[in-house]
């Protein structure tokens, strides 16, 4: 009985301890004692992430993770994050959350903890006004470019793999948006597939007249906010933050700031909460 009793003692203890280690390891006890939130984000995908004119961060994202260190009682550090640096710069623990439009995919997941979304970008073909690109279907024989690791170069390789290749269309991967925005203009690109969002900002701009919207791409892009994998404390409080930004009007206010006065994008999938 005396056995039993320390044996019972001794699980009780361990779990104890396991659950304290767990609580300890959380970011986000980490950020409220230190009242720091470092937030990784593109600043080269306007409206998104990008730097005003003094050169500080703004954007869509920038705010969120701006409204995210004011809600944790916490001063923020933007921390820039190029689209192939985004997991990694998280996984590495140069950055406590990453806020920056990353579509939550399954091997992402392996990786990382999401959220449920907080953006949703509607994806646009866009082209130059000469290339009689019209509708999606016609980008089969193109010359197509896009961000390296992003969604859309999923979309374009997953496409040439099933006959795009073999109807003469290539694809180039590219560093950044700009980068990207530039081969298009210079014609080194036909098409890229970008947010009907950035591409109001971009017509907006007027830096790239010659570039048109030809149709609506086959892709879903919601973005969602990454944590640590396994810190579970973090992940929960972030979907609330997420379910306050929405219910308070604040994600619509933030939208119409950065996007315009375009009907604010469902969050949900064809009725199907994430």
């Amino acid at each position: 009985m005396k056995n039993y009793l320390k044996a019972l003692l001794a699980t009780a203890m361990f779990a104890a301890g396991m659950i304290s280690h767990a609580n300890a390891e959380s970011a986000l006890d980490k950020i409220v004692q230190s009242k720091k939130l470092r937030c990784g984000t593109m600043l080269d995908d306007p409206p998104a992430g990008f730097r005003d004119q003094n050169n500080q961060p703004d954007g869509y994202d920038v705010t969120y993770c701006k409204d995210m260190a004011k809600a944790l009682g916490a001063e923020v550090e933007i921390v820039e994050t190029p689209s192939p640096d985004r997991i990694p710069a998280l996984v590495s623990n140069r950055i406590d959350v990453l806020i920056s439009s990353t579509t939550p995919t399954a091997s992402r997941a392996l990786t990382v903890g999401f959220t449920q979304p907080y953006t949703n970008n509607i994806m646009v073909v866009v082209t130059r006004k000469e290339t009689g690109i019209t509708q999606y279907s016609d980008l089969k024989s193109k010359k197509l470019g896009s961000v390296v690791g992003a969604t859309p170069e999923q979309l374009f390789k997953q496409e040439l793999a099933n006959g795009w290749q073999k109807a003469g269309a290539t694809y180039t991967g590219y560093a950044s948006d700009a980068e990207s925005y530039l081969a298009l203009q210079q014609g080194k690109l036909d098409a890229i597939v970008i947010s009907a969002g950035v591409f109001h900002a971009l017509e907006q701009s007027g830096q790239f007249p010659e570039f048109i919207q030809a149709g609506v791409a086959p892709l879903a892009d919601f973005g969602s906010i990454a944590v640590h994998r396994d810190d579970q404390q973090f992940l929960n409080w972030a979907r609330v933050f997420i379910f306050q930004q929405e219910t308070s009007g604040r994600r619509a206010e933030v939208y119409k700031k950065y996007y315009g006065d375009g009907p604010l994008p469902s969050l949900n999938s064809n009725g199907v909460s994430f």
